[in-house]
């Protein structure tokens, strides 16, 4: 019976804590967002075709009792999108990152300062306010001639510049019963964490819901005593198996295989036309004091490489590890962009054990 379960038994890779798989239902973060005007810019901030930025600071300026000239122009403001997230849980007075985001036409906003800006929530109330100085992650500099740069200079941050003004009510316990779900879904996941989190506390409390959900049903009288219970089932260690996944991008030629892949015997002919067109215009001029025009002169050469329209067939071999499929790919000696169109190509015809995901 002990070789028969250790047969039966899935491949397990790892181990992982309950709190790296999951998440508990309605322990959430919520986003904010306010509009805003940066101050004390260089010249580099919104000209006249963008004019919202002066005309914001303006109204503000009206509101502070001061009456300003409508036909003012100002290079040194720059209106911006301020956006922030609200980590759960947060009580009034806690501070946040915020993010600030050109929406004009400014050249930079950096040495700027951000004026008081509300941060409103989904529902459209007032969650926060932003201010401060921001923290410019580029620079760009330009002359007559050159100009250089480096990152985003019309994007900023301002580290704690915001404060929580309102807290957001956070229920996570439903009639005595804690949800989890799992950041990646799987039904033997999902079994594995309601298994793991009865045995280290010593009773039935946890059971599946489906690959995505896991409960955990609390005593009566035991909702009291939940962040404990949820700091100690976060600890717990549950075997995880991997899904068999290869992700493709072919833009960039990346490929990145994980899991339990793998590869059955088979035979591969792969091939293409490289083809290379070049341009080297001719100037054409009379002799002088002759009669005619100075003409431009396209010439062409076009040049193609034809070895794989006759494409020999490779045999690969069955391989039954991840590193034994990463070694007969290989051995085909193709580029990336090749290797993406045959790991397709294999997993349609049912010789690659994985999921593939192009991106």
């Amino acid at each position: 019976m002990l070789a028969l379960a250790v047969l039966l038994s899935p491949s397990v890779s790892r181990a992982d804590k309950v709190k790296d798989l999951c998440d508990v239902v309605g322990v959430r973060d919520n986003q904010l967002i306010g509009y805003g005007v940066v101050t004390g810019l260089a010249g580099t901030g919104d000209d006249v075709s963008a004019p919202f930025a002066a005309q914001s600071l303006l109204s503000l300026m009206r509101r502070l009792g001061v009456q300003i000239d409508q036909n003012v122009r100002l290079r040194n403001v720059a209106a911006v999108l301020v956006t922030a997230t609200l980590p759960p849980f947060s009580r009034q007075g806690g501070r946040l990152d915020v993010t600030v985001s050109s929406i004009g036409n400014a050249r930079s906003l950096q040495g700027g300062v951000l004026v008081q800006t509300l941060l409103l929530g989904a529902d459209s109330k007032v969650y926060a306010v932003a201010q401060g100085g921001i923290v410019l992650g580029g620079y760009s500099a330009a002359g007559a001639g050159a100009s250089v740069q480096k990152n985003s200079a019309n994007a900023a941050r301002i580290p704690g510049g915001g404060i929580v003004e309102r807290q957001i009510p956070t229920t996570y316990i439903d009639k005595g019963v804690l949800t989890l779900s799992l950041r990646q879904q799987d039904f033997a996941t999902a079994q594995n964490v309601a298994a793991a989190i009865s045995h280290a506390v010593g009773a039935q409390i946890a059971h599946p819901v489906d690959s995505g959900g896991v409960e955990v049903r609390l005593a009566k009288g035991e909702e009291a005593r939940a962040v404990e219970l949820l700091a100690r089932i976060g600890e717990v260690e549950v075997p995880v198996a991997p899904p068999a996944r290869i992700v493709i991008n072919e833009r960039t030629g990346t490929i990145v295989a994980g899991g339990d892949v793998r590869l059955s015997p088979v035979a591969i002919a792969s091939g293409g036309i490289t083809i290379v067109v070049k341009e080297t215009p001719l100037v054409s001029q009379p002799q002088s004091f002759g009669r005619g025009n100075t003409q431009v002169v396209p010439q062409t050469d076009i040049q193609h490489d034809s070895h794989g329209l006759n494409p020999t067939m490779s045999y690969v071999g069955g391989a039954a590890s991840l590193a034994d499929v990463a070694q007969a790919l290989n051995s085909l000696g193709v580029t990336p962009l090749e290797l993406a169109t045959i790991i397709g190509a294999l997993r349609s015809a049912g010789a690659l054990r994985a999921q593939v995901v192009v991106q």
